[in-house]
């Protein structure tokens, strides 16, 4: 009798397969966009230098094409089946990114100058808008029976990710953002389409509703506790390991979780904090080292771990309820502690 293996892969390896997995459909997809913006997209996901020319620029952890093709693996399906939708998920998260680095203004992701600062802005926008209308192309044209109800669980979750979004760019003109509205923020922006990712590996798997949602509520939950560690690197993360400028959400003035538990702890550290946002001018230098010592002060940074604790923990659970395959229950437990562990 077969021995019946539930140890699984370690998290990197877990994401080196995903990449080998969906790479060449990600690839095939985004070869089908007109030139200009086919360019774009090739600079943005590293295949390509600013030139056109072959490239081997990182593109990416591929967390969340791992967590659908994985989710499709927990509820008996073959991991295959889910490509499209892993796809999908991809194409959307890079069209965040894309939009993203344009309205933060950030001139570096993933160790290379972002799209935006050497194709404009419009170029960037456009190639993002490219890149979303194709996840639904690839998701039509995969033939599922589950594509059009997979359609519109990943449409729910853009407008969850863009309202999200919305919201974070109105946090930085305001000065009483309330904690529990910035964690409702962070569902919508990160908590959605790492919640889509799952639900929709499911979904292509063949799961019932009950599973299906389980999962959902696993990838959700562990979205924003991937928010939470995002917002911790935004302010203390090495951008040697990042790729992103040190300091960058405090250069920005976001409202990050962090800083949001540092404002709102009526604390001396917090309101010195809250009169520093709040100058006219940018924190630039000194001011940005400051900063970041304020939010430790105030406890933002302590908050955030617990939280990020507390998060992964309910991921856990639901996961378990879910009640997938014992080897690859413990492949998502590994990633999970990775999202939530991670320095870059």
């Amino acid at each position: 009798m077969a021995r019946v293996m539930t140890t699984g892969r370690q998290a990197d390896e877990v994401l080196a397969w995903s990449r080998d997995q969906v790479g060449p459909a990600l690839r095939t997809a985004v070869e089908t966009l007109p030139p200009s913006m086919r360019r774009i997209a090739g600079y943005h996901f590293g295949w390509l230098d600013q030139h056109g020319l072959p490239a081997t620029g990182g593109g990416g952890k591929a967390v969340r094409p791992a967590l659908t093709l994985l989710a499709a693996e927990a509820v008996g399906a073959a991991p295959g089946t889910a490509v499209p939708a892993a796809v999908a998920v991809e194409l959307v998260h890079n069209f965040s990114l894309l939009h993203d680095d344009v309205m933060d203004g950030d001139v570096t992701r993933r160790h290379r100058p972002t799209a935006w600062s050497l194709f404009g802005v419009s170029g960037a926008i456009l190639a993002g808008d490219a890149l979303l209308t194709l996840a639904f192309e690839v998701l039509a044209d995969g033939g599922h029976p589950a594509a059009a109800e997979g359609a519109r669980l990943l449409g729910a979750a853009v407008l969850d990710l863009i309202e999200g979004q919305s919201a974070d760019t109105s946090f930085e003109t305001r000065d009483d953002v309330g904690l529990q509205e910035c964690l409702s923020m962070a569902e919508g922006k990160t908590g959605a389409l790492l919640g889509a990712s799952c639900s929709l590996g499911a979904l292509f798997g063949g799961a019932a509703a009950e599973r299906v949602e389980h999962l959902r509520a696993f990838g959700d939950r562990l979205g924003l506790a991937f928010q939470v560690v995002d917002d911790l690197l935004g302010i203390w993360g090495d951008p040697a390991v990042t790729g992103k400028p040190i300091h960058s959400d405090l250069r920005n003035r976001k409202k990050s979780l962090p800083v949001v538990a540092a404002l709102t702890s009526g604390s001396p550290a917090g309101d010195e904090l809250a009169s520093l946002y709040g100058r006219e001018e940018a924190p630039s230098g000194p001011d940005l080292v400051r900063a970041a010592e304020l939010v430790e002060l105030a406890g933002g940074r302590a908050w955030s771990l617990r939280q990020a604790g507390e998060l992964l923990r309910e991921a856990l659970g639901h996961l378990a309820a879910a009640s997938p395959a014992a080897r690859t229950a413990a492949e998502l437990r590994a990633l999970a502690h990775l999202i939530t562990h991670r320095d870059h």
